[in-house]
């Protein structure tokens, strides 16, 4: 009478499931759907489309002095190409580049760093961007021959300007945004100064620091061309603007467009290949940016 009732025991068996073959359990997507998911692919057709465009305004224009054909401008390249001579001026005008480029980041970032450490940098960096910042670079040109002469130091120091403020602006934006968290650890760690800003500030602001170098990097090109156009030769030797301007007064119209297209091609390689393998081995790795 007083025995312990026990719980019933639930016999326990496995019941297996037979495999589910009515539909396929991960549907491929179309070709076109995979195909239409490619970057490159897509620009690739919005390119092609603008050439198409190109090439038809030329025909329905008929003037070859006024607009030369796509198909006229690609020879042109491809001869000026053959012969070297558009290879060394673009040669001339990308070593200027990187001097002044490599110069004015060198700038930008000391200029940021004394900004995040001290009062005195932060006034000066917002005195003088708010001075500078909205000067077009090759306004500064005339004083540039003044100072430098007729060689690659104007055209550095023009350079310089393009590629400093931006990247100054955008550096310090993206050094105000750092959270609190990883200021207060970069402290934690007795962190001050160059160590403080290298480890702390650089990698957590690295997406604004990339954004104000691709910014930097369109204003000094196309202020290079700019001034190349504006006074040509740099020490006797043109560089790609010089070469626009010279085919523009032989009237080769065919052979500036081909200068142009180089531009930009130019423009879109560094854009595509380099600022986008960058970014996609720091910020998007670590998931900063989507």
């Amino acid at each position: 009478m007083n025995q312990a009732l026990s719980p019933p025991i639930r016999p326990e068996y496995d019941r297996p499931l037979p495999p589910f073959v009515e539909a396929p359990v991960a549907r491929a997507l179309p070709l076109t759907t995979r195909l239409w998911q490619q970057g490159w692919l897509r620009r690739g057709l919005i390119l092609l489309a603008m050439a198409l465009l190109w090439e038809g305004l030329a025909r329905w224009q008929d003037n070859d002095l006024l607009l030369p054909g796509f198909g006229a401008t690609l020879s042109a390249l491809v001869d000026g190409l053959a012969t070297g001579e558009i290879l060394e001026r673009t040669r001339i005008s990308l070593t200027v580049l990187a001097q002044g480029y490599a110069l004015g980041v060198l700038l930008a970032f000391g200029l940021t760093s004394l900004a995040v450490s001290t009062q005195l940098g932060r006034d000066l960096l917002s005195t003088l961007t708010a001075m500078f910042n909205p000067l077009p670079a090759i306004a500064l040109l005339p004083l540039a021959l003044l100072w430098f002469g007729l060689g690659q130091g104007s055209l550095i120091f023009v350079l310089v300007h393009a590629v400093l403020w931006p990247l100054a602006l955008n550096t310090y934006a993206g050094f105000q945004a750092v959270p609190d968290s990883l200021r207060m650890t970069g402290r934690n760690y007795g962190l001050e100064g160059l160590a403080y800003v290298g480890q702390i500030l650089v990698p957590a602001a690295l997406p604004a620091i990339l954004s104000g170098l691709k910014i930097g990097w369109a204003f000094a090109w196309r202020t290079l061309i700019a001034a190349e156009l504006v006074f040509g030769a740099s020490s006797g030797r043109g560089g790609l603007g010089w070469y626009i301007f010279q085919n523009r007064n032989e009237l080769y119209t065919d052979r500036v467009f081909a200068g142009l297209l180089l531009v930009i091609a130019i423009g879109l390689v560094v854009e595509t290949v380099v600022f986008a393998s960058l970014e996609r081995v720091t910020v998007r790795r670590w998931g900063q940016v989507r």
